[in-house]
């Protein structure tokens, strides 16, 4: 009798007793030591899973094949004689990684908007529409601990997805980052927004974004669709202010505007964005000015009535690139935040 009370108590705490020594089954005691998740941690994670390990395992795909060809194009550059040798002079030998760089980074652009409408429109617009949010509310967990932990586990996929792209995807285009005319514009989309902390911060403003409008239309359909507009515009805000991040840098000359060496030199990852005559007085006037002349010599007797004596260009220099990103991505944090702020002050709706 002692022996089956001995071994059920056993079972029941979830150990198991040898019926000698008393000595712990070592199996069963590292099960136990396992970590699991439970609770709201745990209902969250199972309602959206699908989600959660589709955006996970297409970023381990992603991952696997920018290491890939990151690998090819090492071995392309080593057998070329890069960077002695400069990659305009490849031609059509260097098209195919070209041709890989836009595909991919097309694909990361992308994110934010697919993320946006397919992870945070549905969060918990989901919820609102099939009634799961008004049997969470009449559960023993508030309605703060549950919108928390939706917005927690769902940043965290977005930052762990958007942090590893960004960040293999910055070490693949590194060896020709200085290639603006054979490979990227650095203050391209293609380049700016898929690097660093810009891809992790435009995502999450826009999965953010789409689970407050979510909250307002109370619809997945329309959330989803309300959402898709949302983020294409916010591309195009972004894309239209992202010059206005960094600070301009001006160079003058004063030999003219026609001769050997007039033209200012620029860095050669420069990026240009304005270009002006200058006048002996310091004033700016149009590049195009006297661009009507019919020949050399009347055009230089237009500029020299003009005064003009040489060229003002307004450009950024690629050193700025990093510092431009962070200041963007704080802006878009800080709108983040705003937008959570506003979903914990409206958490009332939430039924």
């Amino acid at each position: 009798m002692s022996t089956f009370t001995r071994s059920s108590t056993s079972t029941s705490t979830g150990s198991t007793s040898d019926g000698k020594n008393g000595t712990m089954n070592a199996t069963t005691t590292e099960t136990n030591r396992r970590p699991r998740l439970s609770g709201m941690t745990w209902l969250v994670w199972r309602q959206h899973r699908a989600a959660f390990w589709t955006i996970l395992a297409a970023t381990a795909l992603s991952v696997a094949w920018i290491v890939y060809q990151r690998g090819q194009l090492v071995d392309f550059l080593d057998g070329y004689g890069y960077p002695g040798k400069s990659l305009d002079e490849a031609g059509g030998r260097f098209q195919q990684y070209n041709d890989a760089f836009s595909f991919v980074s097309t694909g990361l652009q992308a994110i934010p908007i697919l993320l946006g409408v397919f992870l945070g429109a549905p969060l918990i617009a989901g919820d609102l529409e099939n009634g799961t949010a008004k049997l969470v509310a009449a559960q023993s967990m508030s309605r703060t601990r549950w919108l928390a932990t939706k917005l927690a586990l769902a940043g965290l996929v977005v930052v762990v997805s958007t942090g590893v792209l960004s960040a293999v995807f910055g070490w693949w285009w590194n060896p020709v980052k200085s290639e603006a005319t054979a490979v990227m514009d650095w203050t391209s989309g293609a380049a700016f927004n898929t690097t660093g902390p810009v891809p992790v911060a435009l995502t999450l403003f826009s999965v953010f974004g789409g689970v407050a409008i979510g909250v307002v239309l109370r619809r997945t359909l329309a959330a989803m669709v309300v959402t898709f507009g949302f983020t294409v515009v916010l591309q195009l805000v972004w894309g239209y202010f992202l010059l206005s991040l960094g600070n301009v840098v001006t160079v003058t000359t004063n030999k003219g505007v026609t001769g050997e060496n007039a033209y200012p030199s620029l860095p050669h990852d420069a990026h240009e964005i304005d270009q002006s005559y200058v006048t002996g007085s310091g004033d700016l006037v149009s590049w195009g000015t006297c661009s009507e002349s019919q020949t050399d010599a009347a055009r230089q007797v237009c500029l020299d009535k003009a005064d003009v004596v040489g060229w003002s260009v307004d450009y950024l220099p690629m050193s700025q690139m990093n510092a431009m990103q962070w200041f963007g991505a704080s802006i878009l944090f800080a709108l983040t935040a705003g937008v959570v702020a506003f979903l914990f002050l409206g958490r009332k709706r939430l039924v």
